[in-house]
């Protein structure tokens, strides 16, 4: 092709602005890479003029960056479809994740025994550094988990039962430190906003050493919960269950129930080591 015919597609432009912004190593470069590694995720896949027209950037970037990951192994470049999808190194990256939230087996097996008692999506949820995640679901086709309330999910920590506990559990002065990164955003009209409400709200949650939440996080949804306790009985964890308006206003005493022989039993586990026993 004479140069003079070539496009955008076929080379860089150094005197295209939005290009030059985009220099190897650059901090841009390394946002629009990941960038790039999340429209493909959330879209199954895409081509190089999908991610361009996505991210607003020439074409020739586009090509350039996806390039740079498929050499690295966290795209894979269909030619024949010509589209990229997600590498293979995004799952050992993935599996890497879920070997340091450190959820061991005897932890998933608890989950997964209060998913059947309950008949109800369940959920571990912890600290990772200054955060609280959830680290482990438990779910059907029959009794899915709630989206986003999935593995690594660390948002809305005040409008989610697991959330509430962990909350609880803080002293004062962490709870303040923690809630001036994590203001209480509505999500519904349930959703309690108000410091002061929260606060006398928590403090019932730790008297009760559980947490309900109705319709908080999203709408049709209930949630119950209670704490598990490490050695020094300060709480690390919770567990939880969640399901429809319906479905919990029926199951309520045993969700009840079954959250807190889930959390007693995980709690033993913490304090000794020993493996916890499953409810019938």
């Amino acid at each position: 092709m004479p140069a003079a015919a070539k496009t955008s597609a076929d080379t860089c432009d150094p005197n295209d602005p939005r290009d030059s912004r985009d220099s190897p190593g650059g901090a841009a470069t390394v946002s629009k890479a990941l960038a790039i590694l999340e429209i493909v995720a959330d879209r199954d896949g895409a081509s190089a003029r999908e991610i361009a027209a996505a991210l607003d950037i020439p074409l020739s970037t586009a090509y350039r960056l996806a390039q740079h990951l498929v050499n690295s192994d966290y795209l894979v470049h269909l030619k024949d479809d010509r589209r990229y999808e997600l590498g293979f190194k995004l799952h050992q990256l993935g599996l890497s994740l879920h070997r340091q939230m450190g959820v061991v087996p005897a932890v998933r097996a608890q989950v997964r025994a209060l998913h059947l008692q309950a008949d109800a999506a369940a959920y571990f949820a912890q600290y990772r550094g200054s955060e609280v995640v959830v680290a482990c679901v438990a779910d059907s086709p029959t009794r899915p988990r709630v989206t986003p309330l999935d593995f690594g999910f660390h948002e809305a920590t005040h409008a989610t039962a697991f959330g509430k506990i962990m909350l609880a559990g803080m002293l004062p002065e962490q709870r303040d430190q923690f809630l001036v990164g994590h203001p209480l955003t509505p999500l519904t009209r349930y959703t309690l906003t108000d410091r002061v409400e929260l606060e006398a709200h928590l403090a019932t949650v730790g008297r009760a050493g559980l947490a309900w939440e109705h319709e908080e996080f999203m709408p049709d949804l209930v949630c119950v919960a209670a704490g598990v306790r490490g050695p020094d009985g300060v709480i690390v964890g919770s567990i939880a269950v969640s399901g429809s308006v319906s479905q919990m206003r029926r199951r309520a005493a045993t969700c009840e129930s079954s959250v807190r022989h889930s959390a007693a039993e995980l709690s033993r586990y913490f304090r000794s080591g020993a493996a916890p026993s499953t409810p019938d």
